[in-house]
């Protein structure tokens, strides 16, 4: 009878084992693959945009896209906090756009070691612990900006540049190709001065306002991002020069739009951040299921004037379909 009974618990033992292995093999199968994005920061109109095209790509390939990153772009130790928590988490895939060119090298090596797969997006890194590099061709930008500005001051002035922070591998690289096109290509225009803006609207106001009061006779000026223009052009307005002193400025916000078409703004260089999201997931994605993407998806900016701002593909890039895919 003993015997019976002991026969009897280890079939049911059996049995709930294999019950428990279709469930957890049911559950495996079903679940989305999860990919994290980890932007620069989170407060620009540049990375909202970013954000809905990841998630635009999440919904259209069927995978899960969590969204996390610092305040602001010069807070490090938190970037490198959010990654290695999403590497701890064993996420399916990892993007990131890096706030500094090695601050991440110990994170990517985790993230290697792990075996997930890591796609960089908008700013390189020096590590080699990565799939695919994602963004801007900064340098041609920067080249395009100079070349327009040039282009606005009749190849001849004095022009500031007002520069984003220190380390960011995309926004050095743009401001090394306007730098490279003035100095060899236009030797009447002079940079008489550089200064950082440091992420943060209110500093690059300070700045542009410092640089117009030492520089009274300028007559243009170049910002690299979307910050260092906005502050450009509050100060620009508050000293009453809007207009008067030609302005290149990178990155298209609602305000920096206006100062288009009001003038204070002579150019916007402008970049697809919607599809720089779009694409550091898609990379993920073909990668978790058997395609290899390229190493390079190198996107192009481009120079819009107030004249081309009613043309269809430009409407399309300025203002992204934010609201369905974010539901703001």
């Amino acid at each position: 009878m003993r015997n019976n009974r002991d026969g009897a618990r280890v079939h049911l033992s059996l049995i709930s084992a294999l019950v428990l292995s279709l469930v957890l093999v049911s559950c495996n199968v079903s679940r989305k693959k999860v990919i994290a994005v980890v932007p620069k920061a989170t407060s620009h109109l540049f990375w909202v945009s970013v954000e809905a095209g990841a998630m635009a790509a999440g919904q259209e390939l069927g995978v899960e896209v969590v969204w996390n990153g610092p305040a602001t772009e010069t807070d490090y130790s938190r970037q490198i906090e959010i990654v290695d928590s999403m590497i701890a988490r064993h996420v399916d895939g990892l993007a990131v756009a890096a706030q500094d060119r090695t601050a991440l090298d110990g994170s990517l090596d985790r993230a290697a070691k792990a075996g997930i797969p890591v796609t960089i997006f908008d700013s390189g890194v020096d590590s080699t612990h990565y799939m695919t590099f994602v963004a801007t061709n900064n340098y041609a930008a920067g080249q395009a900006a100079a070349h327009k500005l040039a282009e606005l001051l009749h190849e001849k002035g004095s022009i500031a540049m007002v520069l984003h922070v220190p380390g960011s591998y995309s926004t050095t690289e743009r401001e090394r190709g306007f730098r490279d096109v003035i100095t060899k290509e236009f030797p009447a225009i002079h940079i008489v001065q550089s200064q950082y803006g440091m992420s943060d609207r209110s500093k690059a106001m300070a700045v542009a306002e410092n640089i117009l009061t030492a520089h009274p006779n300028l007559d243009g000026i170049f910002a690299s991002t979307e910050p260092s223009s906005v502050g450009t052009a509050l100060a620009l307005k508050s000293r009453r020069l809007a207009g008067k002193i030609k302005f290149v400025a990178f990155d298209a916000s609602e305000g920096m739009i206006d100062d288009l078409k009001n003038g204070t703004i002579d150019a916007l260089v402008a970049q697809d951040p919607f599809r720089i999201g779009y694409e550091a997931v898609k990379t993920l994605v073909d990668k978790l299921y058997g395609k290899t993407p390229p190493k390079i998806i190198d996107l192009s900016a481009r120079v819009i004037t107030k004249a081309e701002l009613d043309k269809p593909d430009v409407k399309t890039l300025l203002h992204p379909d934010v609201k369905t895919y974010l539901n703001q």
